[in-house]
């Protein structure tokens, strides 16, 4: 639960009360879900496109910016959300159990160590 006292499953129930009252019910499948979240992703990734590392950092100190931006989050975490209620899955349990699985994966080095997961080496993201 957060500081506001919003927490995942009501938020999930919100959003599906939401979409039930609207009859949206049957658009909501796991196919058409997925390419929502995408493209609000790309809505999100659309803002940063052309920025600097420098700029990037700095985009929510600009309102507009920072609106955009934090409207864009909520849209994709919305559909991720709704995602995750169709196909039955905990968000958090889910996280919890990669953040696991990338810990044995990525064992912590030494600093200026090479390794396995060293930058360069060819090793593949962590998400996968």
């Amino acid at each position: 639960m957060t500081d506001d006292g919003y927490d995942v499953a009501g938020l999930q129930r919100r959003l599906a009360d939401f979409a039930a009252a609207r009859d949206w019910q049957p658009y909501h499948t796991p196919k058409n879900l997925a390419a929502a979240l995408s493209v609000e992703a790309a809505e999100l990734l659309e803002i940063f496109q052309w920025l600097t590392p420098e700029q990037a950092g700095k985009v929510m100190e600009d309102p507009d910016s920072a609106h955009r931006v934090t409207d864009e989050v909520a849209d994709v975490l919305a559909y991720l959300l709704q995602f995750c209620t169709v196909l039955g899955i905990d968000p958090l349990t889910a996280l919890a159990a990669k953040i696991d699985r990338n810990e044995l994966r990525f064992p912590p080095h030494g600093r200026g160590e090479t390794g396995k997961s060293g930058i360069g080496d060819g090793d593949r993201h962590s998400s996968e």
